[in-house]
């Protein structure tokens, strides 16, 4: 490991366990985990430094067994955001001037207590409240929230380090000022890493937040907020708080001190809090800063020269890792009628090796969904696509919510490529494929392009270096995120900065210098040594 800019680590990769059989980390991960899910934990609202409780309870249950309670969570009230954006500002004060290496050192040590102490508890309370099998736990709130703390100070620095040119007759300076006001963090159930990244990196360069977490999501983010105080995070410059998020939004929103939004959520959501925003313009201090990453669906294009297996292997990794609730999931993908025969397949003998159930059980490779609402819209297109003529489902198709919500990876195979599983997007183990002509790949490309509101992530397999120079370009605008040659899905901090467009999102690349670059507000500083004192130029004469 090297060093930056003032002595400043040069971030690498946290590796990933294995967690083999007798493994001393998957011995370690599964007494945490029975532990925590024979336990129960209450977690209040975390403001200015205090935990508190407002009597309002909700229960948190595993999505794999919905029945078993895990704990509870106080709602807040508007009084209690509003003492949250009050705290917060008042913390501003001392936070916005700490110099940043200060701020550095806190979220390094973040870093440092989740890659030891914390390691196996963040990724217990992951499998629990997210149902992610251990492999998937441990590539997000482990190694990925390692990998942000770490990189985006390492950004910082280099941020800072960007200057301007100076001259004998004068001193150029940009001081990178954190936003004026307050930020709001709205974070989704799906990732555990976005869920602290997103108020950590508003903090980081010295703002203060408040920060709302997915109601799915609350059991590991109490995890994450335990790791930042014991990291040192000051008292009010991240508050935490739970409850309806129109109340919360309407009372964080209507304050002429916000300053800006970062989000991960649903489409529809984000375009309704840019309007609530835009409405609210006048109110404001200064123009807020608005950051969403949102929706997609992801596609997977073969070529007609691609390998079968490795076509079938990234479906099945793409589509139903995490049960297909990855915002870069493959929910779409179109294969060449020549390779189709080997390619279904593969996919399927895959598809029938497949186990599901508890993530306590390492040898599932697949779980629950988050949530009954998830459930029943995935249950919904699944029945409808059994009774359409042009769908047919080859693989899976069957659900039980007994127990948890258990939806089996479900591939269907339609003979129309506007198809409503080709272009809605789903947020769960379905993906829906479109068998083309071989010689149709230029218009193939085409329908991928506009067959879908979204640009998140997209593959192309091809041993054909044309045809993936051709996909390249076709595909420029309909994926922020473009793979060749492998699944979509698995970006890494540092090596694949992650964002989209189009109803996507604002593209402004997660793990990387271009999202902190928007959570400050650049001051230019002219230093002129020696002043002149006669407004003449020469040209006067």
């Amino acid at each position: 490991m090297g060093k930056g800019f003032f002595n400043v680590p040069v971030a690498v990769n946290e590796p990933v366990m294995s967690y083999a059989p007798g493994s001393a980390e998957r011995k370690a991960v599964l007494e945490t985990y029975k532990s925590m899910f024979n336990s129960k934990v209450e977690v209040p609202l975390y403001i200015n430094g205090k935990d508190v409780k407002t009597g309002n309870t909700r229960t948190m249950s595993p999505p794999h067994d919905h029945q078993h309670v895990v704990g509870e969570y106080h709602l807040a009230e508007k009084t209690h955001i509003e003492d949250a954006i009050s705290t917060a500002l008042e913390a501003r004060k001392s936070w916005s001037q700490m110099p940043w290496e200060q701020r550095a050192g806190i979220f390094l040590k973040a870093a440092e207590l989740i890659a030891g102490p914390y390691r196996a508890k963040i990724n217990a309370a992951t499998m629990i409240a997210q149902s992610k099998n251990i492999y998937q736990a441990e590539i997000d709130a482990a190694c990925e929230l390692i990998d942000f703390l770490r990189f985006n100070v390492q950004f910082m620095s280099d941020i800072y380090m960007e200057q301007p040119e100076s001259t004998s007759a004068a001193w150029n300076r940009v001081e990178y000022r954190p936003l004026e006001g307050f930020t709001y963090a709205v974070t989704p159930f799906n990732f555990t890493a976005i869920a602290g990244n997103l108020p950590a990196c508003m903090a980081l360069m010295g703002n203060v937040v408040v920060w709302k977490p997915s109601d799915s999501q609350v059991y590991s983010a109490k995890v994450i907020m335990d790791i930042f105080k014991e990291a040192g995070v000051p008292d009010g410059v991240i508050n935490v708080v739970f409850g309806d998020p129109v109340m919360i939004t309407n009372t964080v929103l209507a304050s002429p001190d916000f300053s800006g939004l970062h989000f991960t959520g649903s489409t529809h959501v984000f375009k309704e809090l840019w309007k609530q925003i835009g409405n609210n313009i006048h109110n404001y201090k200064t123009y807020p800063r608005i950051v969403g990453e949102t929706g997609g669906k992801d596609f997977i294009v073969a070529h007609k020269t691609a390998d079968a297996k490795q076509v079938a292997t990234a479906i099945a990794r793409g589509a139903f890792e995490f049960q297909g609730q990855k915002c870069s999931a493959a929910s779409r993908a179109y294969v060449p009628k020549g390779i189709w025969a080997d390619v279904k397949k593969y996919l399927i003998e895959d598809l029938e090796s497949f186990k599901m159930g508890s993530p306590e059980d390492m040898s599932n490779f697949i779980t629950a969904v988050i949530h009954e609402g998830s459930f029943d819209k995935l249950a919904k297109y699944i029945d409808a696509a059994k009774a359409d003529s042009d769908a047919e489902i080859i693989a899976g198709g069957n659900y039980d919510k007994s127990k948890g919500y258990f939806i089996e990876p479900t591939v269907i195979v339609t003979t129309d490529p506007k198809y409503t599983t080709m272009s809605t997007e789903l947020f769960g183990p379905v993906i829906t494929i479109y068998v083309y002509e071989d010689e149709a790949y230029s218009e193939t490309l085409k329908l991928v392009d506009e067959t879908s509101e979204y640009a998140l992530t997209g593959a192309i397999i091809s041993r054909d270096r044309y045809a993936v120079e051709e996909a390249t370009k076709a595909l420029q605008n309909a994926a922020g995120n473009f793979y060749i040659n492998d699944k979509p899905t698995g970006a890494v901090v540092g090596q694949q900065p992650f964002g989209g467009a189009r109803a996507s999102g604002t593209n402004d690349k997660a793990g990387s210098p271009q999202n902190l670059l928007r959570w400050v507000s650049p001051r230019l500083i002219k230093e002129t040594f020696v002043t002149p004192t006669d407004y003449r130029y020469p040209f006067l004469g």
